[in-house]
């Protein structure tokens, strides 16, 4: 692949404006407030959603560690409430539950980390409670019981991006990820520990979306050569909007790609190597090796959902903002594709 920068040389800027100061997502008639369309380092936008129709709210964590993950979701689909509670095993071997709740409503607050998130039904129970200093993840189900850390080292960035189909539909989310962490899932009667080299990737959403849409996402943490590393990469949902979610994030700060990547995978095997790339800018060269595929699948009517979500490996080299070709090989994390009609 041929170099794009000069040594130390910074690249070109993403075209993307940079948020710096608190904005509302939404006008007071509920349309996207077009001053809130950019990036940002912190999360600085209130999601101010009003009434119901297409409006869609979650919290996503996925803790992993370098033999097992766990992951929490609570979301509010404006006609329903979806929960899951999920757990890879050392030995591949999967724990889940979930609920849908119809015309369920959650408590959510509007600016991500804003304040405690709480569900309580059949299947499970799911606390998420933040702090000054991190949040404090509780799941119990059936089957499991996890109690887990995690911690926000001062001054750690996280990309918070606002995604514009149009005025009337669009998505904020904030992805970060590099948050070390610290915990015990109890799964089967089995004790398994989040220790050192445990990392957790957080995700929360607030927005208004098509009835069908497909997105790629794929993220990775870890510690490699003395510095901590981490990948955020998406497509599909925001190609063509002009803005992305795409982003390394090294020793806590981030270093944006301002341009739609390209993913290429293979539909009928899920565990051969994916590829991501950033054809014009070659600011990403990235190859992502499976060893686990987590699959769901739902089927009710107006609702799907199509999940496949590899567990894996990274290689190749991401360039940072001053031109530095950061090598991501081994970096630990996941990449998916999803489809949903809601």
């Amino acid at each position: 692949m041929a170099d794009v920068t000069t040594s130390g040389a910074p690249v070109e800027p993403t075209h993307e404006p940079e948020i710096t100061e608190p904005v509302d997502l939404c006008r007071a008639d509920g349309r996207l407030n077009r001053a809130a369309v950019g990036w940002s380092r912190y999360p600085l936008h209130r999601a101010n959603l009003r009434g119901r129709g297409r409006a869609k709210r979650w919290e996503y964590v996925c803790v992993t560690a370098p033999t097992h993950a766990l992951a929490v979701t609570v979301s509010d689909l404006d006609y329903a409430a979806l929960h899951a509670v999920w757990f890879l095993a050392p030995d591949r071997t999967e724990t889940a539950a979930s609920a849908l709740v119809p015309l369920q409503r959650v408590a959510l607050p509007d600016r991500s980390g804003g304040g405690p998130v709480s569900v309580r039904t059949k299947a499970l129970a799911v606390d998420l409670l933040p702090d000054a200093t991190g949040v404090t993840l509780r799941a119990r189900t059936a089957d499991l019981d996890a109690e887990v850390r995690v911690d926000r080292p001062p001054g750690h960035e996280a990309l918070g991006v606002v995604v514009p189909w149009s005025d009337r539909l669009f998505q904020y989310t904030v992805k970060e990820n590099t948050l070390p962490a610290s915990g015990v899932v109890t799964a089967g009667g089995v004790r398994h520990a989040f220790g050192p080299g445990s990392w957790a990737t957080l995700d929360h959403g607030r927005g208004r979306w098509p009835y069908r849409v497909t997105w790629n996402w794929g993220a990775g943490s870890g510690a490699l050569a003395g510095r901590v590393v981490g990948l955020q990469v998406g497509g599909r949902w925001t190609d063509g909007t002009g803005s992305t979610e795409n982003a390394l994030c090294l020793d806590g700060r981030l270093h944006k790609l301002g341009e739609d990547l390209v993913w290429s995978y293979d539909r009928t095997d899920w565990t051969r190597p994916w590829r991501v790339t950033a054809p014009r800018t070659a600011r990403a060269d990235l190859t992502f090796t499976p060893y686990h595929v987590r699959t769901d699948r739902t089927e009710l009517g107006l609702l799907g959902n199509d999940t496949h979500q590899a567990f894996g490996h990274w290689s190749g080299t991401v360039v940072a903002d001053d031109g530095e070709r950061v090598a991501v090989d081994g970096l630990h994390g996941w990449a998916e594709e999803v489809r949903n009609r809601w």
